[in-house]
């Protein structure tokens, strides 16, 4: 019965996580708010703030569990992709962990990971099964062969799906996180009230900045009309953007699926929270008899628990890294 501590700095969460024979018995989250004054993430005030966060999070993330740090069997980090400050202070604290209590330490790929929470749930998805990850930075359609032999066979030419409803908000004079607000607004609107282009990128693959393009002039050319234009209609212009965004990813999984023979189809990443595209990825797969699997609210975002169950897994292979360990803000897949 191995039990991991695993830890999550590769933004702006600073999350720990202890799993004890494949359950996850503790998931704690530190936000940082600081960033929202400035619309974005500021690197190196993300990497101060986990600087901060990370024992609290970790001494609490032991307490939830009811395990003791004497417990612990081996330590599982994010290792990249991400900010490299903000991955330097976790893979540093789990270094120091693991090196004071001489236990072996799993290094985890970030977005690897994300594929991963699907394994907490008692509900699992069967190999191999395709997985469309998307978040702020990423988007990718994934072939999970294995725990670990995953094939990437599409993703983003440009920028990622979460980047382009983040750019939208900004359009929209919303605060940050804007992505979660378009989400919200979006749920009063018509979805069908304006219509935005759908890129023609051959394969499984994506391209985004063709359709921010096309959201600025739709903005500008309507705010010069009427300049009341974004707050009259800020629902069905929040509603009509992510069921563009949505319909731009789910059409590629579908195709994917369509081409590879799958029925077992997931959605990981932070952008798996947005309503919209959990929807229509549920009536997509019951159209065409897919076996759907979407994570809960809790391990779609960056958490640690997604690190402990990859790390798990890890364990039970053997795969562990020294101590000589760096983190890397580009990680091979």
């Amino acid at each position: 019965m191995p039990a991991i501590l695993a830890i999550e700095s590769s933004c702006d969460e600073t999350s720990a996580s202890v799993c004890v024979d494949g359950a996850i018995l503790s998931n704690v989250i530190a936000n940082q708010t600081i960033h929202e004054a400035y619309g974005g993430v500021v690197p190196e005030l993300a990497s101060r703030v986990h600087q901060q966060n990370i024992v609290p999070a970790v001494q609490q993330a032991l307490l939830n569990a009811k395990v003791s740090k004497n417990d612990i069997d081996a330590v599982a980090f994010t290792r990249g992709p991400g900010l490299l400050g903000s991955l330097l202070v976790g893979v540093s604290f789990a270094k120091a962990f693991a090196l004071a209590k001489q236990l072996p330490l799993i290094e985890v790929n970030h977005m690897q990971a994300h594929i991963l929470a699907h394994f907490i749930a008692e509900k699992k998805p069967s190999f191999p099964f395709i997985c469309l990850t998307v978040s702020g930075g990423h988007t990718q359609i994934v072939l999970v062969k294995d725990y670990f032999d995953m094939e990437v066979i599409g993703q983003t030419l440009d920028d990622a799906a979460g980047e382009a409803m983040d750019k939208t908000s900004k359009i929209l004079g919303l605060p940050y996180p804007g992505g979660p607000l378009i989400d919200k607004n979006a749920r009063n609107g018509n979805p069908d009230a304006y219509k935005f282009p759908e890129p023609q990128i051959p394969g499984f693959d994506f391209s985004f900045s063709g359709l921010k393009t096309s959201i600025l002039y739709f903005i500008r050319d309507n705010v010069a009309a009427n300049p009341n234009f974004i707050q009259e209609n800020m629902n069905d212009i929040c509603a009509s953007v992510e069921k563009r965004i949505a319909t731009i990813l789910i059409n590629k999984l579908k195709k994917a699926a369509y081409e590879y023979g799958i029925k077992d189809v997931a959605l990981a990443g932070g952008v798996s929270a947005n309503t919209g595209l959990r929807n229509l990825l549920t009536e997509t797969g019951a159209q065409n008899g897919w076996n759907v699997f979407i994570p809960k609210f809790e391990y779609c975002t960056d958490n640690a628990a997604m690190i402990a169950i990859a790390g798990y897994h890890k364990y039970l292979k053997g795969e562990f890294i020294g101590q000589d360990v760096a983190p890397l803000a580009r990680m091979p897949f």
